[in-house]
């Protein structure tokens, strides 16, 4: 038996391959969308993809299932718990549906499901014995329930799918999976589907993989005897669920698109760019800060191209009905295109290069924290788009705090006459804000270089006079 370990750090999410080398076949579980990896890895080692399985019904990424099971003709095997609503819908014949205790074998490698609803209703950890070296399992798939260091998040069908009434009975059945995988030997390895930056739970540890004992002594989660103080414990502090979730729990159900069946986005002239600006298209203006700041097309939102948070910057904002095109430089487009497919962003009609910005152009306006500050006793307001979690930790007395993703929601509670000047950690997040503020037509908007980094490294006032 060999595993395989694979990391995309854009979406802090962990995929599987297991090999039975004896049988010459191979298992990938919880593909991403881009399978060209595992295709690469199977091919180097000499295996055949014959298995494809998932936890679950992903909310944070295109799952590659599909994807991976149409290019190798691998057999699928997804869960059939979790009821009617979370039942996959995919139109592909080759499906094996699992039950809680079904087991199948991949060469001599003994897979078992375990339902373990409560991160969503359908999922499914498995548990895997090599036969040929062991009678005794060696480890388990815990997808997003059990992570190094915490579980799974139970409120994201309420939180970001709009589900009503599913975050505490999601708790206490995840109260109830913790009971029983206390019965389990501790010997046991866990590999888990996310690292730390994911948004599917709190305090997730950046080691890629765990024992099931290591986590009964030191997982907080696993500490709790009483369930209702549990229920309380996990659902208090989750990170904010960027919008698109909502979109990726429907794609993911009915089976996304096949990449070979999706146009490959152009370059286009820069003719057409005026044009297009003005439609009701979506530009993302992946250029480095400094470019976006000097001048960007109105109405464009900023996503930096150099950051680990691309794809979720942008699935905050995404109308995926809307059609969209990409500014770029060259050598990023092909890899930003791949980040954009792996949230589900299909209907992308092409790209420009930087060079096809002519004519006008908006600029944003961005403050040393000291200038910002004399901004703020003149009579600016300073809104904080930090994630809550961040700003119970520390934040400067008198600003507004509005979580970046939310923006979009408060707009009518924001002025249009006085200087509003965003602030994050360091300076990315509050520059993506200011283009959202600018594309809802703001005009006196300014983002704090270095954020509150930079503003308590110049030691200035935890809190400001504000001017009302």
């Amino acid at each position: 038996m060999l595993l395989k370990y694979f990391y995309d750090p854009k979406l802090a999410q962990a995929s599987y391959m297991v090999d039975c080398q004896a049988a010459g076949v191979a298992i990938v579980i919880d593909p991403a969308r881009d399978i060209r990896p595992y295709l690469a890895t199977a091919e180097a080692e000499g295996l055949r993809i014959t298995h494809v399985t998932e936890t679950h019904i992903h909310a944070d990424y295109v799952s590659g299932t599909r994807e991976l099971a149409a290019a190798t003709g691998a057999t699928m095997y997804l869960s059939d718990e979790g009821g009617h609503d979370w039942r996959y819908a995919y139109p592909d014949r080759d499906i094996h549906l699992l039950k809680d205790g079904d087991t199948f074998m991949v060469g001599n490698i003994r897979f078992e499901a375990l339902h373990t609803p409560g991160h969503t209703p359908e999922h499914m950890c498995y548990q895997i014995t090599d036969t040929a070296a062991a009678d005794r399992p060696i480890g388990i798939f815990t997808g997003d329930f059990i992570f190094v260091g915490t579980v799974g998040r139970p409120d994201l069908l309420e939180e970001a799918a709009g589900i009503a009434n599913t975050k505490e009975p999601g708790a206490r059945q995840q109260f109830a999976n913790i009971q029983r995988f206390q019965q389990l030997p501790d010997y046991l390895q866990i590999w888990p589907g996310h690292g730390a930056g994911s948004a599917c739970g709190k305090g997730l540890g950046s080691i890629p993989s765990t024992t099931l004992g290591y986590e009964k002594l030191f997982n907080p989660a696993f500490q709790f005897d009483d369930e209702d103080r549990f229920v309380e414990w996990l659902l208090r502090d989750q990170p904010e669920a960027p919008r698109y979730f909502a979109r990726m729990k429907y794609v993911n159900r009915v089976g996304p698109a096949l990449l070979r069946d999706l146009p490959q986005p152009q370059q286009l002239p820069a003719e057409q760019l005026a044009a297009i600006a003005a439609s009701d298209a979506q530009l993302i203006d992946a250029r480095m800060a400094s470019e976006f700041i000097a001048g960007h097309i109105a109405g464009s939102l900023h996503a930096p191209p150099d950051s680990d948070r691309f794809s979720t910057y942008v699935g905050w904002y995404i109308d995926y009905e809307r059609p969209t095109y990409l500014i770029a430089h060259e050598q990023d487009v092909e890899r930003l295109i791949t980040e954009l497919r792996a949230i589900g962003v299909d209907n992308l009609r092409g790209y420009f290069t930087p060079d096809a910005i002519q004519g006008e152009t908006v600029t944003t306006a961005e403050l040393t924290p000291q200038e910002a500050l004399t901004a703020l006793e003149q009579g600016a307001l300073l809104v904080d788009v930090r994630d809550t979690a961040e700003r119970v930790e520390q934040h400067i007395g008198g600003s507004r705090h509005i979580p970046m993703g939310f923006l979009p929601r408060h707009l009518d509670e924001l002025p249009r006459d006085r200087l509003i000047i965003l602030h994050c950690a360091g300076g990315v997040r509050s520059l993506v804000a200011a283009s959202v503020l600018q594309q809802h037509g703001f005009t006196n908007v300014a983002s704090v270089a270095g954020g509150l980094d930079r503003w308590l490294e110049e030691q200035l006032p935890s809190a400001i006079p504000m001017h009302h």
